[in-house]
């Protein structure tokens, strides 16, 4: 008989009743150093402070009223973001793949508000991901995220990731966009390079496409940067951001400079709950912080730190562990072994991580941990491939 939560997830039997800072507390009162922090959503650590004194004020004023009428909420935080990135104006969602869908649509609509109706395909990257509907799985296109349901949504073409040739050659008369990840994340947490990012800017503007970021997980402080992109000097001319900036709430963002903003006008585009005044209260909450003085320097050093014990790590169980890849606080173990089996005994010693594609785990901590974290952190990872080495 089929369970009433539908069965879409192989879940893990434990259920987590509390979460304090980097930590996870199960129904048994088991404490967890989670470094999956929701598959880099809980950007500050479980019951930040800030964010519940946030939400519970603005729980006691007002939740919802549509987007039928002015929110105060979306246009302060729309603000702040218009300040800091490339933007000129953003649409606010409830997640990432909401956010791509605004960020695909919004580039069709540009071109046939410019008179070129011809041109909408968007040329994308094997071995990436961009969310879970009809349109985001086929700008993947990935057989896994497609089997079963066929046919997949028209108008995307897909080259290799990092492959800049590839990606000019695939560029026809109907193209409209190309989209990336900066770092692929769902792919095996691979960096692209700096030039390949400054190649594809030049590539869009002798072509007269739109480049559009997925900066869904590695987005909001992650990789030591407000944004991913910076770290290579270069502007997007649409970017979909979720996961970190609700810091746990269901919040998503689609930024956009003023040429591709302008095509969507009154009735274009919408969302019932998208930009409601709890998400916007929280979300403004955790830009707070993020942007505070510091902060992301604090990441930044962190980080380091944490990416060279990995790198010891490596050399010390090569049966176990190949490479440590990603940037910032998005970091990735490839492994030699299953990485569900790495996983599964990390989480049996008490630290929660993220396997990836590529037999990678990933390593996602909140932006918040502490040397003391990295210390226990790899303290359960050196005494994990340590058992697993045993078994080889």
């Amino acid at each position: 008989m089929i369970p009433a939560v539908m069965p879409t997830y192989a879940r893990v039997d434990v259920a987590f009743e509390k979460g304090e800072g980097a930590y996870l507390f199960d129904q048994d009162g088991r404490r967890y150093l989670d470094f999956g922090a929701g598959i880099a959503v809980i950007s500050l650590g479980h019951c930040h402070p800030r964010i519940v004194a946030a939400l519970r004020e603005q729980a006691g004023k007002i939740w919802h009223t549509s987007n039928l009428y002015r929110i105060l909420g979306q246009e302060r935080l729309a603000q702040r973001l218009v300040d800091h990135t490339f933007a000129d104006s953003v649409f606010f969602c409830n997640s990432g793949a909401e956010a791509m869908e605004c960020s695909l649509k919004m580039a069709r609509k540009y071109h046939d508000e410019t008179g070129n109706p011809d041109r909408y395909r968007v040329v994308a990257c094997t071995n990436s991901f961009h969310g879970r509907t009809m349109a985001t799985i086929a700008a993947a296109g990935q057989d896994k995220l497609l089997k079963g349901f066929a046919p997949a949504v028209e108008g995307f073409d897909h080259v290799a990731f990092g492959n800049l040739n590839e990606m000019r050659n695939a560029i026809t008369a109907e193209t409209a966009a190309v989209l990336v990840e900066p770092v692929q994340g769902e792919g095996g947490m691979i960096p692209a390079s700096a030039e390949y990012l400054r190649g594809l800017r030049q590539t869009a503007d002798e072509f007269g496409l739109l480049l559009i970021f997925d900066e869904v997980q590695c987005g909001i402080g992650r990789t030591g940067k407000l944004f991913a992109h910076e770290w290579a000097g270069v502007e997007p001319d649409i970017l979909a951001a979720a996961k970190g900036l609700g810091g746990g709430f269901p919040v998503g963002a689609c930024l956009a400079n003023e040429k591709a903003a302008s095509a969507l006008v009154a009735g274009s585009h919408g969302s019932t709950f998208g930009g409601n005044p709890l998400a916007m209260a929280v979300a403004g909450s955790v830009l707070d912080v993020i942007l505070a003085d510091g902060f992301l320097d604090r990441v930044q050093e962190i980080a380091k730190g944490l990416h060279g014990r990995l790198e010891t790590l490596v050399k010390d169980h090569p049966t176990v562990l190949s490479e440590v890849r990603g940037k910032g606080l998005m970091l990735g173990l490839k492994c030699e072994v299953p990485n569900g089996d790495l996983s599964a005994k990390l989480f049996e010693n008490g630290l929660v991580t993220v396997v990836a594609g590529d037999n990678v785990v990933r390593i996602l901590p909140p932006l918040i941990i502490e040397e003391s974290h990295v210390e226990e952190a790899l303290g359960i990872l050196e005494a994990s491939c340590a058992e697993l080495s045993k078994g080889a």
